[in-house]
């Protein structure tokens, strides 16, 4: 059994962490960090863990969670992990961070967006945590780097069609709408009920939200040149869940090409990238609580566009299921270990 530590427990991907470790067969949560619930059982916290999870929070030193556990995951904010990452490494665990402190791998580029980086060093460390685009790369590292909830989404659904230059990267259009757990759980009043129910509302629109360096960075990769997108999220009255529809100019080979037989080859072997149907939407419902990124794709021959389809749950194959799909590639464990449990439906 690899002993597992939860830094920054208390957050809504904390929690999810917590729940989906508890089936897993191959690690025991051995440390839970809370500053603000220092001294409460986990299941006090979240009481859909009662007889799930024992384990209380505590407000632990590095020095002290070095002795607790093998294997770390940071479920805290930007910056945060930067303070406590590096000294996990040097005492010679392994990490997967689920901040954006690791994920974008130009620290200039980083600090635009967020703030001045500490720990530039570990950045050419860090593995973008994808396992369908970086499965051997995660095995080898010892830090993982998880994708954000969008980015994971998005990069997902375009990455083949990059790619194989089915379309043209220099018109892509990204609406994608995301429920309210992705704020994270801290009070705000633009996630109060009221602020949310029975309304339906963009943000960070024009450009100025952080994930668009992420998305930019990987199909830039995927592209093999640079990319830039026009990214607009918005806030949906749901709970979990993000469904991104991305519009593209399909090229001359896109248009020749049966896209959903490239997409069957693509994804045929990954084990939670789900293929819908031509012609059959995805939706936010289908994948709740699961791993799973249901996608769809369909040709506009009106306009010569390409619309893909992607629907994920944004706190398990956007943040937490994923974090552990990476640790188990990490630790030679099968990666599906622990994440198999179907959606929730209804």
């Amino acid at each position: 059994m690899v002993r597992v530590g939860i830094v920054g427990a208390s957050g809504y991907t904390g929690a999810e962490l917590a729940r989906l470790l508890a089936g897993h067969e191959k690690v025991t949560i051995t440390a839970a960090t809370s500053r603000q619930y220092a001294g409460k059982a986990l299941a006090e916290v979240f009481p859909n863990l009662r007889k799930r999870i024992d384990i209380t929070c505590e407000n632990l030193t590095t020095d002290e969670l070095v002795e607790r556990a093998d294997f770390f995951f940071t479920a805290v904010p930007h910056k945060t992990a930067m303070d406590v990452v590096p000294q996990l490494l040097a005492a010679g665990k392994k990490v997967v961070d689920l901040s954006a402190d690791f994920r974008i791998h130009d620290s200039t580029t980083y600090e635009e967006w967020y703030q001045k980086h500490t720990c530039p060093e570990l950045l050419d460390q860090a593995v973008y945590g994808l396992p369908e685009l970086y499965r051997e790369q995660i095995r080898q590292t010892r830090l993982t780097a998880n994708p954000g909830c969008y980015p994971t989404s998005v990069i997902l659904a375009l990455a083949p069609l990059l790619r194989e230059e089915m379309i043209d990267p220099a018109t892509l259009i990204v609406d994608s709408k995301s429920g309210t757990s992705g704020a994270g759980r801290a009070a705000s009043v633009g996630t109060l009920f009221c602020e949310v129910a029975d309304g339906f509302k963009p943000y960070k629109v024009g450009g100025t939200h952080r994930h668009i360096p992420e998305i930019e960075q990987e199909l830039s990769i995927a592209a093999g040149q640079p990319v830039t997108i026009s990214f607009t999220p918005h806030l949906l009255p749901l709970s979990r869940g993000i469904l991104s529809t991305i519009y593209a100019a399909l090229t001359d080979k896109g248009r020749e090409t049966d896209l959903q037989a490239l997409y069957e080859r693509v994804y045929r072997e990954e084990p939670f990238v789900r293929l819908l149907p031509s012609g059959t939407p995805p939706a936010t419902q289908h994948v709740r609580g699961s791993n799973y990124c249901d996608l769809s794709l369909q040709k506009d021959r009106r306009t010569n566009r390409l619309i893909v389809m992607s629907a994920i749950d944004n706190i398990v194959k956007g943040a937490s299921g994923q974090a552990i799909q990476n640790m188990n590639l990490m630790n030679g464990f099968p990666e599906t270990e622990g994440l198999l449990g179907a959606p929730f439906f209804p």
